[in-house]
């Protein structure tokens, strides 16, 4: 009895380590997916953002891109797990890996050229698809297969899988953070798509051996029905249906508030990946916090954090919130909501033996969230009208909402609730005055705050204090929006009603004097304002470059239009001309109804529309100066700050032409990095920084900080006359900014070293 004992020893402690064994082998290898999986998406997107400007919505699409393909992944997989054997299915993924591997390094696909100046999203989609979509569909189908693969073993939680999952999104996580902290500030994109393409070697190797192991053992576990085959369906075909539409509904709310939420964010700093990544990465994190059985937070602090950040992001003043204040907000908000959403997916999670299907089913939601989101949104609406749709939605996905199930009457409640608010928000509007108005709101939110533990109470709330806060602000304010791919543009009266203003994002990016100051219309010659004011930095700067001319300017290019203040600084005999990526702010600039700086000033001006690097490039002769002024909120197109571009506008310009660049910017500070790329196209680099000077009400004049670039200091004699100017002297101990190379971080600390 003793020898048995002995013996039974060495058996249990080997079995012990092949199980260690193989648990550490399906961990790493889906580990090492996930972080090739989402190391791919900002590497790849910022190789695009030479060709198609700084826009989010490269990143929006970006994101569609990839939740589709991570649908093709993900119903490849299951057609693989549910149809085929299992050594079949290993040995046809295994050659979808030996061709993806082909397809390597990452780049741009050839042949694609100029994109169109309209039709800009599906012109991307293509790009995309084309240049990684074989790479990134064979790596999105690892995780379920995966999973899938190691529920058929006859490990101990071989009947539970899920929590791989976790490992998983833990690999996503690192490589979003890993990207602009590590990846993007010390490797140049080459050497990002050389890495990368090692890495996928040897996660192809890795998945060899998982698919041999898997396939040795398949007869065995087949025989001994394991916990994935034993998996039986017996509900009703409508249950199903149920069933499989709420898993859809909770993956779309969290999938569309990340693109939503992103959008907002890249919008108002830059469109860089350091910011992408973030809103990207709490999501990933709130997969491996809610996929696991003891979620932190718990369902019940989520909701009510849910409550009291969905009232305040719904609530109108916070729009005038500070720009930190609001970014935490929303994300803050964004997690929560995610948390919620995914840790009720968790809760309904089906038997191994449909674990394909249920991912099939989240990867569906996610890509219907980014296509409403990024692509049907900004057709639909002029405003960022998803937002509070898809908040008020993700109060109707907390887990306790599903009791009204089982409520024999739930669905005359939801009736009778609602009409009753509804009768309330029109008489409300319809016969109360502002101040009545704003008191509903408030008892709307404290409805919502008092009535947290009640879901159909908030939902239906909160559905009302969306539209009610919608319906507010557009009776209330004259503003009209006009959105494009490119981003929402606001006209609107100045408080007085002197000054039309444009706006984009939260920058004011135009103005235009309509009345005197007694009220009657303005007829004149119209006057550039904010930025552009004939004293300004900018206006000094083109009033020396023409002295430097002999009193008049040959050929000028103006990089990004506005309202076209710019058009006021051109004298006559000079041939100017415009680039702007964006064909509704041509519209909007070209409207004499609208703004007349291009009629009254420049008629003749060329509008040439298109990224401005693309339609640069293809012009002919020598410009006397080059001005770029092309910022998008406060989002900065850094693929116009390059070495690259900076070596193209030297190559446009005549031998003592002047390079303006307007950097004027409330979150980065970009001098000394525009001075250290200047420097290697041998340019002197001067500034003006008025940024200290106070905004003017009265004549709607704004303090701008200007860099003026030259071959030469003596270029620049008639600038530096002038006073106010300071030359910038690069730090070469800084790596340039370049196509291949760049640092948000960096411009962020210069900013609060200033």
């Amino acid at each position: 009895m003793t020898t048995l004992t002995v013996e039974a020893e060495p058996a249990r402690s080997g079995r012990s380590s092949r199980l260690s064994a193989l648990l550490s082998l399906y961990t790493a290898t889906i580990f090492l997916s996930a972080l090739l999986l989402f190391g791919i998406q900002p590497m790849f997107t910022k190789m695009v953002l030479p060709v198609l400007g700084g826009s989010p919505s490269v990143w929006s699409v970006a994101m569609v891109v990839f939740q589709t393909l991570l649908l093709l992944g993900y119903a490849y997989a299951h057609a693989l797990v549910r149809y085929l054997p299992l050594r079949i299915a290993a040995a046809l993924h295994l050659l979808v890996m030996v061709g993806a591997l082909a397809a390597l390094p990452i780049q741009l696909a050839a042949g694609w050229g100029k994109p169109p100046a309209d039709g800009e999203a599906v012109w991307l989609l293509g790009l995309f698809i084309t240049s990684v979509g074989l790479p990134f569909f064979a790596l999105s189908a690892n995780g379920p297969l995966l999973q899938a693969w190691f529920a058929r073993s006859d490990h101990p939680q071989a009947g539970d899988p899920y929590f791989l999952y976790g490992a998983s999104n833990i690999g996503s996580f690192l490589a979003l953070i890993a990207y602009p902290l590590v990846v993007e500030p010390f490797l140049p994109l080459q050497e990002q798509s050389r890495a990368w393409t090692f890495g996928f070697a040897g996660l192809a190797a890795l998945i060899a051996l998982c698919a041999t192991i898997a396939s040795r053992r398949a007869a065995r576990r087949d025989r001994a029905v394991p916990a994935y085959r034993a998996a039986t369906v017996t509900s009703s075909t409508a249950a199903l249906w149920r069933e499989r539409f709420g898993w859809v509904a909770r993956a779309f709310v969290p999938s569309g508030l990340l693109v939503s939420v992103t959008a907002h964010i890249s919008t108002d700093v830059a469109a860089a990946p350091l910011l992408w990544v973030v809103p990207l990465a709490l999501f990933l994190l709130t997969f491996v916090l809610a996929f696991r059985e003891r979620m932190v937070p718990s369902q019940p602090v989520l909701s009510g954090l849910q409550i009291l950040g969905t009232t305040a992001a719904l609530f109108p003043t916070i729009a005038a919130a500070p720009l930190f204040v609001g970014l935490a907000l929303h994300l803050g908000l964004f997690f929560v909501n995610a948390m919620i959403c995914h840790g009720a997916l968790y809760q309904r999670r089906p038997g191994a033996g449909r674990l394909t299907e249920f991912y099939l089913c989240l990867s569906f939601g996610g890509m219907l969230g980014g296509i409403f989101c990024a692509l049907l949104a900004p057709r639909l609406f002029s405003t960022v009208l998803e937002y509070p749709i898809l908040l008020v939605a993700a109060l109707a996905c907390r887990p306790d909402l599903a009791a009204l199930s089982r409520l024999r009457d739930g669905w005359r409640r939801i009736v009778l609730l609602a009409t009753i608010l509804a009768a309330g928000f029109v008489v409300t509007f319809s016969i109360l005055p502002a101040s009545a108005i704003v008191f509903s709101l408030l008892a709307l939110l404290a409805l919502m705050i008092a009535q947290w533990r009640k879901p159909l109470v908030v939902t239906l709330a909160g559905l009302t204090l969306a539209v009610s806060t919608v319906h507010l602000q557009r009776s209330v304010s004259e503003t009209t929006a006009f959105r494009s791919f490119f981003g929402i543009h606001k006209l609107a009266l100045s408080k007085d009603g002197r000054f039309r203003l444009l706006s984009h994002g939260t920058t004011l990016h135009g103005a235009m004097r309509v009345t005197f100051d007694d009220g009657t219309p303005f007829t004149g010659r119209p006057e550039p304002v904010t930025y552009y004011g004939m004293d300004g930095a900018m206006g000094a700067a083109i009033a020396a470059s023409r002295a430097r001319h002999g009193g008049t300017l040959g050929g000028v290019t103006v990089v990004g239009l506005g309202a076209g203040s710019l058009a006021c600084h051109a004298g006559p005999g000079e041939a100017w001309t415009f680039l702007e990526i964006d064909p509704e702010v041509v519209r909007i600039a070209s409207d004499p109804h609208l703004f007349r700086f291009l009629g009254a000033c420049a008629p003749g001006a060329r509008i040439v529309v298109g990224d401005a690097r693309l339609t640069l490039a293809e012009q002919t002769g020598a410009n006397a100066l080059i001005v770029v002024d092309a910022f998008s909120s406060d989002a900065i197109p850094s693929h116009l700050l390059t070495r690259e571009a900076l070596g193209l506008y030297v190559s446009k310009l005549e031998s003592d032409g002047l390079l303006v660049v307007h950097i004027s910017n409330r979150h980065l500070e970009l001098r000394h990095i525009l001075a250290r790329a200047a420097a290697d196209s041998g340019l002197v680099t001067y500034v003006r920084d008025d940024s200290g000077r106070t905004f003017s009400e009265s004549n709607l004049i704004a303090p701008s900080t200007v860099v003026a670039m030259a071959r030469k200091d003596g270029d620049l004699d008639a600038l530096r006359q002038r006073g106010g100017w300071e030359k910038v002297i690069p730090d070469h101990r800084r790596t340039p900014w370049s196509d291949d190379f760049s640092n948000i971080i960096e411009a962020m600390v210069d900013k609060v070293r200033r």
